[in-house]
């Protein structure tokens, strides 16, 4: 009791402080859970180890540079070319922007489609375009079959991973149903272009925005690299440095990081990676797992949880798809139930990384974020949790 008791006082500190800082709150979130389910020399150890492992660090300086690839694009100009080049409307421009995106196997990627976002819809409110950047960010990620997350599922599970995939397409094309109607057709006016289709205005900001993926996705693949996330940091640094050697006017390097707050980014992931290590060494997971429900009603409530929890799929993934296994193998269409419930935990996580940097790009609020994703998520929750009734 005294453990969930703790849980729950975390997530509701993490809610309360975010209003303000939310790296603080992640931070605060974290020291609470901790305080709750661990000896105090495990707590200190812990944050220690985090605060220590390089792949963390080269992550978070990752994410403080991907804002600033933004910024120097804005001041450059440069996301004004791709907005009034890229010609699919303003609807189109918000869906599929952040579902391109999304697709781009790079940490951060919400920070390159939130420009996007911000220049195409001039006039829709921030927290509907925060919603839109979560929303359809993750659509095609659900089903795409380069996910780590779908991947690693699909062999935890022993099932094909294109039989996985094909099991999601009927949730997946529900997810985008939603989406539509809740967000997208909240979205008025179109988009004015002032001046003539130019190839070239359209592939240079293209390939900016692309470069920081192709090369952190192509040295993982090429290169035994001692630490993943260095690949990661040449990719967006060349991002950065591909933006401003390339803009057709001065930049000043100084105002754009006074306005996009890098360091802000930086801690946000730092946070995020100690409440997820405490997370991890307590005993959470297994309070969880021993719920005395059917089985697959037991996943979907625990995986669904469990995302809201870590801000991850593979992580509940990883524990839930064992605890069901322990009864019967998994079926195409139970894996699917499961799947959906953990990824739409995972979407409306507050420790969600992508949630928490379009939170801090678009200065919005953590309740607003809540209150526009509840209905459609807890409309998907609903419904996996009946499909585990009929399943159990």
């Amino acid at each position: 009791m005294f453990a969930w008791i703790g849980f729950i006082v975390s997530l509701i500190v993490i809610l309360v402080i975010a209003r303000k800082h939310l790296p603080l709150a992640l931070f605060c979130g974290a020291i609470v859970l901790g305080i709750f389910t661990l000896p105090w020399g495990i707590l200190g150890s812990t944050i220690l180890s985090t605060c220590s492992d390089l792949s963390v660090i080269l992550l978070a300086l990752a994410m403080g540079i991907i804002p600033m690839i933004g910024g120097t694009m804005k001041q450059s100009g440069q996301m004004d070319d791709l907005v009034n080049n890229l010609r699919i409307g303003r609807k189109g421009l918000m869906a599929l922007s952040p579902a391109i995106m999304g697709l781009l196997p790079m940490p951060g990627g919400a920070l390159l489609s939130a420009p996007i976002l911000e220049k195409g819809g001039i006039g829709v409110p921030d927290d509907l375009k925060v919603a839109m950047n979560d929303w359809f960010r993750h659509l095609f990620v659900m089903i795409y079959p380069l996910s780590s997350a779908l991947i690693a599922s699909a062999k935890i599970t022993e099932l094909n991973l294109y039989t996985a995939m094909v099991s999601l397409l009927p949730a997946c094309a529900f997810a985008a149903l939603l989406g539509w109607l809740f967000y997208i057709r909240k979205v008025k006016g179109t988009i004015t272009y002032t001046s003539q289709f130019s190839l070239g205005r359209l592939l240079l900001p293209l390939c900016i925005i692309l470069i920081a993926p192709l090369i952190d996705f192509g040295l993982k693949k090429i290169v035994a690299l001692p630490v993943e996330e260095i690949a990661t940091v040449l990719g967006v640094s060349a991002a950065f440095l591909l933006s401003w050697r390339l803009s057709p006017v001065a930049l000043d390097l100084k105002a754009i990081a006074r306005k996009m707050k890098p360091w802000n980014f930086f801690l946000i992931i730092l946070g995020m990676f100690i409440f997820l290590n405490i997370f991890r060494a307590s005993s959470i997971a297994d309070l969880i797992a021993s719920v005395p429900l059917p089985p697959t009603t037991l996943c979907v409530v625990a995986g669904f949880i469990l995302g809201i929890a870590t801000g991850r799929v593979l992580l509940p993934a990883s524990i839930i798809y064992p605890v069901y296994m322990t009864t019967t193998a998994v079926t195409p269409v139970t894996f699917a139930v499961i799947y959906t419930s953990i990824f739409f935990g995972y979407m409306i996580s507050p420790v969600h990384p992508c949630v928490g940097v379009s939170l801090e790009y678009f200065n919005v609020p953590m309740k607003s974020f809540i209150k526009l994703l509840i209905v459609p998520t807890s409309i998907v929750f609903v419904i996996t949790l009946v499909l585990s009734f009929f399943m159990a």
